[in-house]
Parts: structure tokens; sequence; C-alpha cells
């Protein structure tokens, strides 16, 4: 199995664990997981808003594998820049994490790019 259809099971995994180390405190209610009081302000804010960005890209960048497989783009770029994506998105969430908004940004602008490579990459790889 290619290494890009591996890098889709980890953009999807990688937005649940973007939100999971902020349900480690003993505030965290499993009953009420999604009471917005807890998620309101924070490093619990910044992890939420991470899960929520990854959910988000997630779908292009799915649509982007798959696209760039059946129009016979080149399968080492296709890993390649699967990879790169799911490395920019660990970046990404780091940033989040720590409250770093201009790496962050970054980080997004580059693995959005990303995307739009794989996308295309039928017509120049």
């Amino acid at each position: 199995m290619p290494i890009a259809i591996w890098c889709i099971l980890a953009a999807a995994i990688l937005p649940i664990l973007s939100a999971f180390p902020a349900k480690f405190s003993k505030d965290f209610d499993n009953a009420n997981p999604r009471s917005p009081d807890y998620w309101r302000e924070g490093f619990r804010a910044r992890a939420q808003a991470a899960q929520a960005n990854g959910f988000e890209a997630f779908p292009f960048f799915a649509v982007s594998v798959f696209v760039a497989m059946s129009q016979g783009a080149s399968p080492y770029w296709i890993d390649q820049l699967a990879v790169l994506f799911i490395l920019l998105r660990l970046i990404y969430v780091f940033c989040y994490w720590t409250d770093r908004s201009n790496p962050r940004s970054l980080a997004w602008a580059a693995s959005f790019i990303t995307i739009v490579a794989l996308f295309t990459s039928s017509l120049w790889s």
C-alpha cells in the first residue's frame, strides 16, 4: 500500500490527537465532553481550534491524494507530498499548542500549498 494512503489515515487521526492532551485535566467532564466552558480559553481553546482545523483540512487532503493517484501522477511525488503534509500539520498543531501564531500560519500556508501541489501533480510530475 502506498505511503500516501497511510498518510490519509494519519491525517484522519491527527485532529483527534490535537485535542487529546487538553482532556488530561481533572476539570474535564467526560460526561459532557463538548462543554463550551471547558474549551473557552488558553491551551484548551487552542487544542480545540487545532482539532477543528484538522477536520477542515482533512477532506481536501484526502481527495487530493486520490486525484493525484487516479490521474497518473508520479507515485514518488505523491508519497513525498503526503508525508510533507503530515509533517507540516504536526508543526501546525505544535505551534497552536504553544501559542506561536506566525509559525503556525506559515505551517498552515505550506500545508495548503502541499495539498494544491498534490491535486495538480499529474500535470507536472
